[in-house]
């Protein structure tokens, strides 16, 4: 029963201190959010559009559209496409010519302009760019065709629009050879929930070594050697508060992102045994920290830094993906 007693002092004294109260239940769920955001599932490349009224444009336009995990935002003039491109509201913009229609009706050439940064979507973007481009005009250069060979161009646009509709398609047939990294039903928030609930319970467990310290320098330690008491009764008190202190850390980020994110956690007898085994991890960490420092503010800053690097090379900060 000693033991109980010492580890649920522990735990009510972690749970009574109010700077707790950001750092181990606000602060993990926001990072879960803004991982989720920033690499989850839901994320889609987005190309910013300046296009005239007419038909090539809205043809160019749709054909962006339709195209897969691609989207389409439209926007007024080239100054405010090019800040967004800067500012990386999208990943590419394009620029269709106010008088397209006119001159592809007069044979001329016309450039479609593509803006992107040296660095991220733009080169495999600008090939989604290019079909789009492509797919709009083929109706008009085979209307051109035609016109060279004596046809009316009206007649010649209704004919290769006819001819367009009743062309045979292409069917590619795609495979995927070895194992996807992760499951297709994997949720947006998932990944950055289990890095995130690993980061937090051991940084929670380094940093509980802090009042392990202040146990022994505040004389608790000595005042319960005083009473019929035992050392190995203290020792194991103080690990076990260590160890249900992670768990509460553990258990509130599980139960939280289940209920707020919708995040899937598997098997619960697989969930539990890793929270029991990280929780253990937590509380060795926490007495060993304990022992090496000599006063709390040391172990606290060293704490956190060995905890987030840590994080940062195992893939907790951000997925090593």
């Amino acid at each position: 029963m000693k033991v109980l007693s010492i580890a649920g002092a522990n735990l009510r004294r972690f749970l009574r201190d109010r700077s707790n109260t950001f750092f181990v239940f606000v602060l993990p769920l926001g990072i879960v959010l803004l991982i989720g955001a920033q690499f989850g599932s839901g994320f889609e490349p987005r190309i910013g559009v300046v296009a005239p009224e007419g038909e090539v444009a809205t043809s160019i336009v749709d054909s962006l559209e339709s195209a897969e995990d691609v989207a389409v935002v439209a926007y007024d003039d080239e100054d405010g496409l090019l800040l967004a491109v800067e500012r990386g509201t999208v990943s590419a913009g394009v620029v269709v010519p106010a008088d397209i229609d006119e001159r592809l009706d007069g044979g001329d050439a016309v450039e479609v302009g593509f803006i992107a940064t040296p660095a991220g979507l733009g080169p495999q973007l600008e090939a989604v760019v290019a079909q789009a481009v492509a797919v709009a005009s083929e109706p008009l250069d085979a209307a051109r065709f035609v016109a060279a060979k004596g046809a009316d161009p009206e007649t010649a646009r209704s004919a290769a629009a006819a001819a367009a509709s009743g062309a045979p398609t292409v069917e590619v047939d795609v495979r995927t050879t070895g194992e996807a990294l992760f499951p297709t039903d994997l949720g947006q928030f998932d990944i950055g929930a289990s890095t995130q609930l690993v980061l937090f319970m051991f940084l929670t467990g380094l940093s509980g070594s802090a009042a392990v310290i202040q146990t022994r320098n505040l004389g608790v330690a000595t005042r319960m050697m005083g009473t019929p008491t035992s050392m190995g009764t203290i020792v194991a008190g103080e690990a076990l508060g260590r160890f249900a202190i992670v768990l509460v850390q553990g258990l509130y980020i599980l139960a939280a992102t289940t209920l707020i994110f919708r995040v899937e956690w598997g098997d619960p007898i697989g969930a539990a045994a890793i929270l029991v085994a990280f929780a253990t991890v937590g509380a060795g960490a926490a007495l060993l920290f304990g022992t090496l420092f000599s006063n709390d503010q040391q172990a606290g800053s060293v704490a956190v830094v060995a905890g987030i690097g840590l994080a940062a090379i195992g893939g907790s900060m951000l997925p090593l993906e």
